[in-house]
């Protein structure tokens, strides 16, 4: 009778579902999305912005029955409400985000209240003493042991000492992981598609502009820099970005998978009169570690030539630069080559190089009312987006250096930010003030009456000054531009010489 009732009960208890391991992708598209609100400025290092759309290719053997599959790898960032899998044979039935890493401090906190070996060192003898022990207390702030002789810190001993843990618990793993539930009815070799968003991505565009020799001419070089801050990377992925800012739901902060290190803390194991002032002075303190860099960040990785940062090289080959294509109201650039996108670091990947864009060189300001004295004038270089002027591109936004060409020398004129530009718009770079050419406006306390623009140039050569007018002129000027809620006057101030121009204002705005 006993048997039978053991047998039974065999037959009742519930079959353990059976683990597969994920820990490579047989391909990898990545397509990152800038951070939302950001046209311009520099990516978060710390923690960037964006995001992106990941798409995964693996194959598993996956066994009869019930089983969890665990994909290793994926981005830190990665959002589990997302993840969609295909290409099992009875679909997911459940999803787990795992977020605990494996690490000291994670291992700590998985034993906690659990039994751990504990192996000590002898300083002069090299003897090892083991014994049983169980944390009590830990990560955060130390770790606390309980032995046969009582409560401990660890490390706090004065001897080398370390805790042995009889395996590494099923729920840390040593790279983020997805998990899901799967049911099949037979062994087989499944392929798997796995598409997921994760957040800690983001990208930029940058561009070096080139004057040319004439000042009616600059080379336009792009680059795409993709950031990843998250730990894992994705070696030879195909790498996409969008251009645009598509409408995305705001998330709160979202857990991001941990992997701390241990802080041990002792008291200090000398005489009070060290710390109080006095007797002698203490040792001093070993220095600090050197600081990690920022966010732990690698360098910057360039694919494809690249000019040496002087700009004193040949000019650059690009054979391989990112293929633009229509996506909605939306840009997709697709790079063409595997590119490897490392993890906590930033990539750059030629985006255009555009030789002989025409430029026109002008001074710009704007007329104010709260500034009656002299005020110096903006350099602009000025850009037509398209084909007939060398260009004829969508041009991310991004920020632009430029330089010029001194007695053989390439030095930096100036940098700007510009936003997203559509082929057929107008593209301003501001990137000096210039003392030489200046603006004074001038006209009545009261805000409607006459009013008087002086421009001056000292340097040797004619300027091109344009200067908005940001207030309703009465009677309507023609030979001036409308331009938004105001006027555009342009005028040629000659070398050493003033240009003069009066207005009525009928309503200031």
């Amino acid at each position: 009778m006993r048997l039978l009732l053991l047998l039974s009960s065999l037959l009742a208890a519930p079959v353990m579902a059976e683990t597969v391991v994920s820990t490579a992708t047989d391909k990898v598209s990545i397509t990152v999305y800038r951070a939302p609100g950001r046209s311009e400025g520099a990516i978060d290092r710390n923690w960037p912005g964006g995001y992106a759309l990941i798409s995964e290719t693996r194959t598993i053997a996956l066994p009869a029955g019930e089983s969890v599959v665990r994909f290793e790898g994926v981005a830190e960032g990665l959002m589990p409400e997302t993840a969609i899998v295909s290409g099992l044979p009875q679909g997911v039935r459940e999803k787990n985000r795992d977020a605990r890493l494996l690490s000291p401090a994670g291992l700590v906190d998985a034993y906690l209240k659990r039994s751990v070996t504990l192996r000590r060192t002898n300083r002069q003898t090299g003897a090892v003493v083991e014994q049983d022990a169980i944390i009590t207390a830990g990560p955060q702030g130390g770790v606390i042991l309980k032995t046969k002789d009582g409560y401990e810190a660890l490390g706090c001993s004065g001897l080398p000492e370390r805790m042995l843990y009889p395996q590494v618990p099923g729920d840390l793993s040593p790279r983020p992981t997805l998990s899901i539930v799967a049911q099949a009815d037979r062994a087989q070799r499944v392929t798997l598609q796995l598409v997921y968003l994760a957040e800690g991505f983001d990208w930029a565009a940058n561009y070096v502009a080139e004057l040319g020799d004439d000042g009616r001419t600059l080379d336009l070089l792009g680059w795409l820099t993709i950031a990843n801050g998250g730990v894992t990377g994705f070696p030879g992925a195909q790498l996409n970005v969008i251009a645009g800012q598509p409408n995305k739901e705001n998330r709160g902060p979202q857990p991001r998978p941990t992997a701390e290190a241990l802080d041990l803390q002792c008291w200090p194991m000398d005489i009070t009169s060290t710390h109080d002032g006095w007797g002698d002075a203490p040792p001093p303190p070993p220095p600090p570690p050197p600081p990690a860099p920022m966010a732990g960040y690698e360098d910057v990785v360039v694919t494809a030539q690249r000019r040496s940062e002087s700009l004193q090289a040949a000019p650059v080959a690009l054979s391989v630069v990112a293929e633009q294509e229509d996506l909605g109201d939306l840009k997709f650039y697709r790079v063409p080559v595997a590119v490897d996108v490392a993890a906590k670091a930033q990539k750059q990947v030629a985006l255009m190089r555009q030789p002989g864009v025409r430029v026109e060189r002008l001074y710009a300001a704007t007329a104010q009312t709260w500034s009656r004295g002299s005020q110096p004038m903006t350099l602009r270089l000025r850009l037509q987006n398209r084909k007939a002027d060398g260009l004829g591109l969508a041009m991310p936004s991004g920020g632009v250096a430029v330089f010029e060409d001194v007695d053989g020398t390439r030095l930096l004129a100036g940098e700007d930010d510009v936003a997203d530009k559509a082929i057929g718009e107008r593209v301003d770079y501001d990137i000096a003030q210039s003392p030489g050419v200046r603006i004074v406006t001038s006209g009545p306390a009261k805000p409607d009456g006459r009013w008087r623009i002086d421009l001056s140039n000292a340097r040797p050569f004619d300027v091109v000054a344009e200067v908005t007018i940001p207030w309703e002129v009465t009677p309507r000027p023609e030979d001036m531009e409308r331009r938004g809620d105001g006027w555009i006057w342009r005028a040629t101030v000659p070398a050493n010489g003033k240009a003069s121009r009066e207005f009525r204002v009928k309503t200031m705005r």
